[in-house]
């Protein structure tokens, strides 16, 4: 099993906030069934496969000025 740091993630998420959040979600995903791992991966825990995905690039995360707006109504 690989350790990873934050630096790995540099330039993946925006912050180290997001990257729980969108890990975290994934995850959630991945242990329900809903959805297949989306890479080939060693690990059978949700959450290291879903940083996988993320430091693959195959899990991203969107944000826009009108979820900020929502969030503060």
């Amino acid at each position: 099993m690989r350790n990873y740091s934050i630096e790995d993630f540099t330039g993946k998420t925006d912050s180290l906030y997001r990257l729980v959040i969108v890990a975290a979600r994934r995850a959630n995903q991945i242990s329900r069934t809903d959805s297949r791992p989306l890479v080939s991966s060693r690990s059978r825990k949700p959450t290291m496969i879903a940083l996988e995905e993320i430091l693959d690039g195959k899990v991203s995360h969107t944000t826009d000025k009108s979820d900020a707006e929502a969030y503060l109504e």
